[in-house]
């Protein structure tokens, strides 16, 4: 790569994740030039599609939410049919047990928020004096709102909500959402989550799996758009320093090259973000408060078995086992290949790949006794999968605006208001966008 320097208008984006496609999607729609610099040969960051011993996975098997309208917009601003990229479905929890009746939570078509407060009281597996406990400890957490956080266990407990839902429902749901143990989990976090689900509109909490995989319905359509709106993605980009110069603006030094640009977004993961910003000492201080920010991992465990063989419902969530989600990739044009999630810090971690398949393999036996032996098996490790949902980890997520004239922050973990997902990374790129749009029309 040649040195560049790029017009004044441009707007340099580190990191080609969702929340780095999101700005520079947004950006283009408004005709502003836009480069996107991202280290790895793909982009797509800790979401995107891949090739594993011939089969076509996502690194990280995802579920989206109704609630998720920031993405499911930006899904229609590239052109994506939902109906195609996405199965809808209502709530629907089938949680089962190898040892003890299985939990079953369906809303009903029904507004918000009696399609779950019906959907709670028809619940199967749990006796009726505590289904009507946790339908008035519910109502009370759908209202609940408090500077001072709590775990997310303490949380439930608190609002007299029965043990066994809290096992077999919430911390599974905690554990999905927030990717971080309930017992340390940020309630405020998860509460919000409970509240934008299910108090608005009943379509927020429906249950959206993709049937595509995540390249194919959200990376490659945004490169194409950002590069039909003249703008530029460039892989294998590894940017090693960043320098600011108030006369000049940004300076981005690559490996072979370097840009300029007066504005420029990070949308790196927070150690990266660190990384970059440790030559600028206008930043030293503000990039302090990342250093709290923990991660979390996703271990996702895949196994190929004939085709024939699958599973109803589409997905069930496993209590008592290492794996805690089993989804049939059926619906991605992969049929026979069985996804296992595995979210937060555990055990697990300390298992090899071979020892954490022979634990998933006798675990899956234990629910589906009549399937064959897997034809092959690997397993995806995203270690720093999303940001540790903590209590207390509010005060040190960043604004997207940093300290810096034209310097933003885009990434699930800035303050969004959500923990890490898809939606959190997609409303952080829209944020900077946004306010670059804004700056220019000033």
């Amino acid at each position: 790569m040649t040195p560049c320097h790029d017009s004044p208008s441009s707007v340099l984006i580190i990191g080609a994740g969702w929340a780095g496609l999101s700005a520079a999607v947004t950006l283009a729609q408004q005709k502003i030039p836009v480069t996107v610099l991202e280290a790895a040969l793909h982009p797509g960051g800790r979401a995107r599609g891949l090739e594993m011993n011939g089969v076509r996975v996502d690194n990280g098997q995802h579920l989206l939410i109704g609630a998720y309208e920031a993405t499911l917009a930006m899904l229609h601003t590239l052109g994506m049919d939902e109906r195609k990229a996405l199965l809808r479905m209502p709530l629907d929890l089938t949680m089962r047990s190898p040892r003890q009746e299985g939990i079953n939570l369906a809303s009903l078509y029904l507004p918000a928020p009696l399609n779950l407060a019906f959907g709670l009281l028809r619940t199967s597996g749990i006796p009726w004096p505590e289904r009507f406990a946790a339908l008035v400890g519910l109502a009370r957490l759908m209202r609940w709102h408090s500077p001072q956080d709590l775990p997310v266990t303490t949380l439930l407990r608190h609002h007299k909500i029965p043990t066994r839902l809290i096992e077999g429902i919430f911390n599974p749901l905690c554990l999905a959402a927030l990717n971080t143990h309930p017992d340390m989990a940020s309630g405020q976090l998860f509460a919000t989550v409970l509240q934008a689900s299910f108090s608005q509109r009943r379509r927020h909490s429906d249950l959206l799996i993709p049937r595509l995989d995540l390249s194919a319905m959200f990376v490659d359509p945004a490169r194409r758009f950002i590069e039909q709106q003249g703008g530029r993605l460039l892989t294998r980009a590894r940017v090693r320093a960043l320098d600011y110069q108030a006369e000049r603006g940004y300076r981005v030094v690559l490996d072979d090259g370097e840009f300029s640009a007066p504005q420029v977004i990070l949308a790196t993961p927070a150690h990266i973000t660190q990384s970059l910003c440790a030559g600028l000492p206008a930043l030293q201080t503000w990039a302090t408060k990342l250093k709290h920010l923990d991660d979390e991992p996703i271990c996702t465990v895949y196994l190929r078995y004939p085709e024939k063989t699958r599973m109803t419902p589409t997905f069930i969530g496993m209590l008592e086992t290492t794996g805690q989600w089993l989804f049939d990739r059926r619906l991605t044009g992969t049929p026979g290949v069985m996804a296992v999630v595995i979210s937060a810090s555990g055990a697990h971690l300390h298992l090899d790949n071979s020892a954490l398949i022979k634990q998933i393999k006798a675990e899956l036996s234990l629910f589906y006794p009549d399937w064959p032996e897997p034809l092959d098996a690997f397993v995806i490790r995203e270690k720093r999968a999303t940001f540790r949902a903590s209590v207390g980890c509010e005060r040190f997520r960043p604004s997207h605006q940093m300290p810096l004239p034209g310097l933003w922050l885009a990434g699930d973990y800035i303050q969004t208001g959500l923990p890490g997902t898809l939606e959190g990374a997609v409303l952080s790129g829209l944020q900077c966008a946004k306010s670059i749009v804004n700056s220019k029309n000033s």
